[in-house]
């Protein structure tokens, strides 16, 4: 056979011998015509097999027509013959008269998940549920979006860390850290690279970006949480305040939501029925306390006591936001010092306020951002406050003793965002291979 091509090129190809090879997605066993829909990473077209008869009208011996009978749905194979445009043809405006087919491996009959599988069955059989095209774009969409981000990135002098991922010692607090054998003693698995971007500070990196698993021993059941997910990491030097970050954080996203609707906005619509609209600068920016304002005066009174905002006030902020600026996100800014990490900047004049922010997307948190605190003596004395031991913290507080600039950075959900950016039900749908307190596998 010919060399392979990819199904996407056939459109452009000229009529004559062609080669092909994927899956079988339909078979179309008719008596006089066969049909096969094959489908690869690139999309699918028909394959056609007219019958071969006898002069007295009988079948004649046909190992092509006996091949494809045998066929089952799944069967991966490359099938070689004839390129023809035919606009008549609503599959690509094209199809190939076989000649030839050579099954590289055959699928079993039964197909364990279908269209109408419940989720958890569908995460059981990931590798057949991505075959589906909707399911699959999630992850091309995915990596022309991380593209774009790394785009930003290069051209803007940051440069690429990866952090380790085994710590001796929690990055925030341990009650949400994977405990781990190592050795002779224990470990812990990382729920955010914050110690090590801040340390490329004081090294002089000047500003870095990093995309790499964290962990959370959350045991939480709903749409937005997983166990192990994958987050976006920036941190920078030599910022005067949170905003300097905020406007990093919506210059990255602007270029990640252009580009992923310059790429796929065609194929969204088809698929989702949804317009990609590239977000416009600045993002709408509300201190929380104004903020808790505006959802109670829309007639929900957040219920919680601890300064924090809860889902559906999220939800509410978020449906302000698009009603008064258009603006599907906003900035949560000014949080309260009692429910931030220790390592964040405290508002001059006001310790009970911190230079932080939450950033809203379609009514779901997808990141938080900061101004850090750099003076070692503050930095002590705010862990002291949230009931840590300086003592363990000490390997972090090094960074601080030997000079650092003023910084700061944020942390984001990729999974979050791709499901919000899409309208997808569930983070399982926005995630390679699902982790949750109940999945570990496949």
């Amino acid at each position: 056979m010919t060399e392979r091509t990819l199904i996407k090129n056939l459109a452009a190809a000229s009529d004559g011998p062609i080669s092909v090879s994927g899956w079988v997605e339909t078979v179309r066993d008719q008596k006089k015509v066969q049909f096969v829909v094959l489908r690869d990473e690139s999309g699918a077209v028909q394959l056609v097999h007219p019958r071969v008869f006898n002069d007295d009208g009988t079948p004649a011996e046909d190992a092509i027509a006996e091949t494809i009978s045998g066929l089952a749905q799944g069967t991966f194979l490359t099938a070689g013959g004839e390129l023809k445009h035919d606009e008549r043809v609503k599959l690509g405006g094209v199809e190939i008269k076989l000649d030839a087919i050579d099954i590289a491996a055959a699928a079993i009959p039964e197909t364990p998940i279908a269209e109408d599988s419940s989720g958890d069955k569908r995460m059981d059989w990931r590798f057949l549920d991505l075959r589906v095209p909707k399911n699959a774009l999630v992850f091309k969409i995915q990596t022309t979006f991380l593209h774009a981000l790394r785009t930003y990135w290069v051209d803007n002098d940051f440069i690429e860390i990866h952090t380790p991922k085994l710590m001796a010692s929690a990055s925030e607090s341990k009650a949400e850290l994977f405990e781990v054998d190592y050795f002779e003693g224990k470990a812990y698995l990382a729920q955010s690279p914050q110690f090590f971007k801040q340390m490329a500070q004081p090294a002089g990196f000047g500003k870095i970006f990093e995309v790499g698993p964290a962990f959370r021993a959350d045991p939480s059941f709903t749409s937005r949480h997983a166990t192990e997910f994958t987050s976006v990491d920036t941190e920078f030097s030599w910022i005067e305040s949170h905003e300097d970050v905020m406007k990093v954080h919506e210059e990255l996203l602007v270029a990640g939501f252009q580009a992923v609707k310059d790429k796929h906005g065609d194929e969204i619509k088809a698929l989702w029925d949804i317009d990609i609209t590239v977000p416009t600068t600045p993002f709408p920016r509300v201190p929380l306390a104004e903020a808790k304002r505006i959802v109670a005066e829309r007639g929900y009174e957040v219920p919680r006591t601890d300064d924090d905002m809860d889902p559906e006030g999220e939800r509410q902020i978020s449906a302000w936001a698009q009603e008064t600026y258009g603006h599907e996100f906003v900035f949560l800014t000014d949080y309260a010092s009692s429910i931030r990490p220790f390592y964040h900047m405290r508002h001059e004049g006001d310790p009970s306020l911190t230079n932080s922010y939450d950033l809203i997307f379609n009514g779901v948190e997808i990141s938080t951002g900061a101004q850090r605190e750099h003076r070692v003596d503050v930095l002590i004395e705010q862990a002291a406050q949230k009931g840590l031991d300086p003592e363990e913290l000490d390997f972090y507080l090094d960074f601080f003793r030997y000079g650092v600039p003023p910084h700061g950075g944020f942390g984001m959900g990729l999974s979050r965002v791709l499901m919000l950016m899409l309208h997808l039900p569930n983070i399982r749908e926005a995630t390679y291979l699902f982790r949750g307190p109940t999945r570990l596998t496949p």
